[in-house]
């Protein structure tokens, strides 16, 4: 008898403590609810980006938010073929001349900034205000987080996400793991996803063997790559391939380049809180 009344009084005590544990929750009020299930979100989505920027310093992406969008958009698109290209490749595998003729072309500050070029986010600022044109103004790092972790968008949201992600990738992983995520992951046609499978789509060879040419044409294509084909050139595209082909005379982009080297840039030094103090003063 005194057995059963103990398992009957332990039994009680756990229900009693269960109950306990469930009436600060009850009790608190539906704003306090709110607050902690958002700052418990937040918290989980912070703690999500954390994995993917530490995973991504090693592990390839196996697909990327734009390669999904692209794929239903080919879907749902009429007269529009359901086309993926991709083949990952190391960075030692990936002409030293496609390197040199992204950067140059995309990037020219690439080895020295931490992630933005405010000199250039300024000029893109004073374009769109007079309509000039469309800027972004963004690094290989920008568009390397924006591509890696982000749907394609313009909203001022996936910007700021992008610069956040843009800040912890290049806390993290190197000047050459970014350039490699990069190179193989980034649209160079509709359905075409990395230099490998763009040098063999257009070219017939592979990303080792890119020529300057050759690597100044991809790099061309990379501002409007659904619009801009390799293979069939215009007066507009063969300037442009000119012009990337003339940099190279500024010599070769060395990735392993000391952090001593980097340094002395006063242009690229400039951060975002800069650009931010800046953009206050604009208005």
């Amino acid at each position: 008898m005194n057995t059963i009344d103990n398992n009957l009084n332990t039994t009680l005590k756990e229900q009693h403590t269960r109950r306990c544990r469930l009436r600060p929750w009850r009790e608190i009020g539906a704003l306090r609810r709110v607050g902690r299930v958002i700052w418990i979100s937040v918290l989980g989505l912070w703690l999500l980006s954390v994995v993917q920027v530490l995973l991504g310093s090693f592990i390839n992406p196996p697909f990327t938010p734009l390669m999904v969008q692209r794929f239903f958009q080919q879907l749902t698109t009429k007269d529009r073929p359901v086309h993926f290209e991709r083949d990952y490749v190391s960075i030692n595998d990936i002409s030293p001349n496609l390197v040199t003729a992204v950067t140059y072309a995309e990037d020219g500050l690439f080895m020295y900034h931490h992630g933005f070029d405010v000199k250039q986010m300024k000029q893109a600022f004073h374009e769109n205000k007079i309509g000039r044109r469309f800027r972004g103004g963004s690094t290989i790092s920008q568009q390397t987080a924006k591509n890696a972790f982000l749907p394609h968008s313009r909203t001022m949201l996936r910007k700021a996400v992008e610069a956040y992600y843009t800040v912890m990738i290049e806390a993290v992983w190197s000047k050459r793991r970014i350039m490699e995520v990069y190179l193989n992951i980034v649209e160079f046609g509709d359905g075409i996803y990395g230099c490998e499978a763009a040098s063999q789509h257009y070219f017939g060879h592979s990303a080792d063997k890119l020529s300057r040419t050759e690597a100044a044409q991809l790099a061309a294509s990379l501002p409007a790559p659904l619009l801009r084909n390799p293979a069939h050139q215009t007066p507009f595209f063969r300037r442009q391939v000119s012009a990337i082909k003339q940099r190279f005379g500024w010599g070769s982009v060395d990735l392993d380049m000391p952090k001593e080297k980097r340094r002395g840039k006063k242009i690229a030094d400039e951060t975002l809180w800069d650009f931010y103090k800046w953009y206050r003063k604009q208005k």
